[in-house]
């Protein structure tokens, strides 16, 4: 039995997608209504990480378990704790490339450092996934585009390696299902390192219509961040995006085409596969 956690966001919804039909999967989620795709026989369960009658309920039977957890806090050790006393054998964290980075010591990096120490320590085997930003950020853009054919980020000329998170759930689903992946860590990225300007030069290609780049100064993008999230989770995005412009995001690792088989997706192709998104008609 295999438990995808995170079964509605970016990457678990994908994951989900591509796991074989055959194979005994539990879906966890807070919403079992927006759980789509998946094979026909898998089994959705309403499950949060701050109940554990419903954790215990959801990790029954499970030897395998995709673990996703979105906000800072203490959901990966309740999770961790649920796992290990249902007998699971086996746990893949979605974390990030910044744990490894010895300049990003944000609240988000030092939570993930730690949510990886502690599977780390569980007694339980792990694999850590670790991407780069995801492409489909990029749809934070989309009512801009829509609106005034206008992409605003910081620091556009900077360069991110960002991966197809469709990558990211293929690489998943290989280690859910194959031996040999146990304590093991991958950083995932794309094929090449690309810069907010050139993300929306090739969006304007795809989409035929033209797009304008503005760069926010540091204020502005603090303002607009400010406006969306709590203030320390705001200031390490916009760490984050300081250690971007020095170059600590432009590098190309192998784990994708290695894990795969084939070459990391392009920015340009999840662009045409997401044209829609960005699409007024």
């Amino acid at each position: 039995m295999i438990l995808v956690t995170g079964a509605t966001g970016t990457v678990g919804r994908e994951v989900v997608g591509r796991l074989p039909a055959g194979l005994a999967v539990r879906v966890m989620t807070r919403d079992p209504a927006r759980v789509t795709g998946g094979p026909a026989s898998a089994e959705v369960v309403r499950a949060d990480y701050g109940d554990p009658a419903s954790l215990a309920r959801a990790l029954g039977g499970v030897t395998a378990a995709f673990l996703v957890t979105g906000r800072v806090g203490d959901d990966d050790e309740r999770f961790v704790r649920a796992a290990r006393s249902a007998g699971v054998r086996h746990v893949v964290k979605l974390s990030a490339a910044a744990v490894v980075d010895p300049r990003a010591d944000d609240v988000i990096t030092r939570w993930q450092r730690a949510t990886e120490d502690l599977v780390r320590g569980s007694g339980m085997d792990w694999t850590l996934l670790r991407p780069r930003a995801f492409m489909s950020n990029a749809l934070s853009w989309a009512g801009s585009i829509r609106s005034e054919g206008v992409v605003r980020a910081l620091y556009g000329g900077s360069a991110n390696a960002c991966v197809d998170p469709r990558d990211i759930a293929e690489v998943a689903v290989r280690v859910l299902t194959e031996e040999g992946h146990a304590g093991r860590a991958y950083t995932l990225t794309g094929p090449r390192a690309i810069s907010a300007a050139e993300q929306t030069a090739q969006l304007a290609e795809v989409l035929g219509r033209p797009l304008r780049f503005e760069e926010l100064a540091p204020e502005q993008a603090r303002t607009v961040l400010a406006a969306r999230y709590p203030r320390d989770l705001a200031e390490a995005l916009l760490a984050g995006a300081e250690r971007q412009r020095a170059g600590a995001k432009a590098g190309v690792e192998a784990a994708v085409p290695a894990l795969l088989g084939r070459p990391a997706g392009t920015f340009r192709g999840w662009a045409e596969d997401h044209r829609r998104a960005f699409s007024s008609l």
